[in-house]
């Protein structure tokens, strides 16, 4: 979405059997929800090798798209806890249960997505958890940055 280039489904079937390298589709249409559960009927037919399905979008469709076959989620929302037991829910059949504890975080995850702040609320939301983005990153930089100057 963040590129606004859409493919069909059609071109990512293609594209999976011509280079079977893609092993993966991170699926953030939005909501997109026929997309991925034709993506996931007709993956893994044929000569057409299974992708794995990750949602993104900060998993605002996170339980429903687990329910039409989705593998998991790659996303920033600032409670990854909640993420992981949505999908293990899923994963087990779970479904109501994992509709339960994403509707406990849902106002959350409806807060992050607001243009503009919803980044420097996701990071501030970090921070306060003592979970500062790039923190170890940034001394690890800041050291290399000194050995590379002083040598």
């Amino acid at each position: 979405m963040a590129s606004n280039v859409m493919l069909s489904v059609e071109t990512i079937l293609h594209l999976t059997r011509d280079h079977p390298q893609i092993v993966m589709l991170k699926h953030e249409d939005w909501p997109g929800l026929s997309k991925l559960t034709r993506v996931r009927r007709e993956s893994g037919i044929g000569d057409t090798p299974r992708l794995s399905i990750l949602t993104g979008n900060n998993g605002l469709f996170l339980p429903q798209e687990m329910a039409r076959g989705a593998d998991g989620a790659m996303t920033g929302f600032a409670y990854p806890e909640m993420m992981v037991h949505v999908v293990r829910r899923a994963l087990v059949g779970d479904h109501d249960g994992a509709e339960d504890v994403f509707d406990a975080y849902l106002p959350l995850v409806r807060y992050e997505q607001q243009l503009g702040i919803g980044l420097a609320i996701r990071k501030e939301t970090l921070r306060r958890r003592g979970r500062s983005p790039a923190r170890g990153s940034v001394h690890r930089d800041l050291h290399c940055r000194e050995r590379i100057t002083t040598n």
